[in-house]
């Protein structure tokens, strides 16, 4: 079972995005900060030895992630951001693959009343095919709209979203791409063209 957090918090001046998941191939619990898009800190548990342990579920298994992400989201609303992220990479951090997403035509992304964006995903450099690939376009004053594709033999996906140009600057999309139980989030904001 797949799952996971995504909380958007305040602090000062600055919006972060926390986002939480359990990292299966690896028994990881991983949460991770954004600012602006670009990701300012992790913190990553192993639950491998709660795994081992007679009766361990699911349920566990999130309230685990669930405790991991409110912990985070206290932090930031109190100012100590930094007391809670991992210093180092641990050793469970530092062996992981991670999935990039990269967005390919972020200059140019809206024509004919529309979004398209293309995305790469990759892993240590190498492209990704068959990575599916879920977005959420969420904007003001409408229900956030979901839709799916999955990359091509070069890594590569497309969608397109009927959307106005106005409503770009106060949009963004989340795109989170699977492949062989690994995971990446990344969280797109969205800008009218200068």
């Amino acid at each position: 079972m797949i799952f996971g957090f995504n909380t958007d918090v305040k602090h000062g001046d600055t919006i972060y995005h926390v986002q939480s998941e359990a990292r299966e191939s690896e028994q990881l619990l991983q949460t991770q900060v954004f600012v602006r898009g670009r990701c300012v800190g992790k913190k990553a548990t192993s639950y491998a030895h709660s795994a081992a342990q007679a009766g361990f579920a699911d349920q566990q298994k999130e309230q685990l992630l669930r405790d991991q992400h409110r912990q985070v989201l206290e932090a930031i609303r109190e100012g100590k951001l930094e007391s809670v992220l991992d210093r180092e990479p641990t050793e469970a951090l530092a062996a992981i693959q991670e999935l990039d997403v990269q967005w390919l035509n972020a200059a140019s992304v809206h024509a004919e009343r529309g979004l398209t964006m293309q995305l790469r995903v990759t892993e240590g450099g190498a492209v990704v095919p068959g990575a599916r690939l879920t977005f959420r376009f969420a904007r003001p004053d409408a229900a956030p709209f979901y839709t799916q594709a999955v990359t091509d033999s070069a890594g590569s996906a497309q969608i397109q979203i009927a959307v106005e140009e106005s409503a770009l600057p106060d949009s963004s999309v989340m795109v989170q791409a699977n492949h062989d139980g690994r995971t990446a989030t990344r969280k797109f904001l969205l800008r009218k063209a200068e």
